[in-house]
């Protein structure tokens, strides 16, 4: 039982999974607390800024980009295109996996929410510090694609 208890200890005090999905939640609670009040959540906001930026673009390219699963794309998106946010566009293919864009009405909300997702940055880098925000981005830009060993 002592290898086990040293195994449990480390863990809880060393483990960085554990500690960036606690980061995870808090920072997606500041976010999700101000865009509440326009129906959007911060998961869904990523979404639409991808879209928004992406142009019409495949659920795998944005599965793949965002690193998400399907069941979660395809739960999100489901949101989105039922609030008229994006729209499915047919582009002469299989029928497979449509590709999405935003809609004027996406637009708009992306504009609607600039202040609010604006007072919800200056949150989370309060919260993060100068240094902890720069790592943050740093980490975010050069290290998402990650090797499988």
């Amino acid at each position: 039982m002592k290898q086990n208890k040293d195994n449990v200890d480390q863990i809880a005090c060393e483990c960085l999974l554990s500690r960036a999905r606690k980061l995870d939640r808090v920072l997606t609670g500041i976010y999700d607390a101000e865009l509440r009040p326009f129906g959007l959540k911060a998961s869904q906001l990523n979404l639409l800024v991808l879209v928004a930026k992406a142009g019409p673009i495949r659920r795998i390219e944005i599965g793949k980009l965002l690193h998400l699963d399907p069941s979660t794309l395809t739960r999100n998106l489901k949101i989105m295109l039922t609030n008229g946010w994006i729209q499915e566009i047919e582009d002469g293919k299989d029928g497979r996996g449509l590709p999405v864009q935003i809609t004027l009405q996406g637009r708009d909300l992306l504009n609607q929410i600039g202040p609010s997702w604006r007072k919800a940055q200056t949150r989370t880098e309060k919260f993060l510090g100068d240094d902890g925000a720069t790592l943050l981005r740093k980490l975010a830009a050069d290290r998402m694609e990650v090797s499988s060993r």
